[in-house]
């Protein structure tokens, strides 16, 4: 199938999936590397009281508030590339 094919297809809200090989589907920045952290104590606790509040386990408490600050960090980084251009 051309990709102009596909395209339409999926434009038109066709099922799609029949046509894909998922088989070797990946998902691009997705590999994982284990790490070691020390954290004091009472961070730890309070991770953990968040965790409980979210629903969620320590390590995603981490991971979500990491994501998040480094989310705003590259906003605020390309902010600030886009203001040097422009002056």
């Amino acid at each position: 199938m051309k990709a102009e094919e596909f395209d339409k297809k999926f434009d038109d809200g066709d099922y799609i999936i029949d046509t894909l090989d998922i088989s070797k589907a990946t998902r691009s920045m997705q590999n994982h590397k284990r790490i070691n952290i020390d954290f004091p104590i009472w961070m730890i606790e309070s991770l953990d009281k968040a965790a409980y509040r979210m629903g969620v386990t320590r390590q995603s408490v981490i991971k979500i508030w990491l994501a998040e600050r480094l989310e705003t960090l590259a906003a605020n980084n390309q902010n600030i590339t886009k203001d040097k251009v422009t002056n």
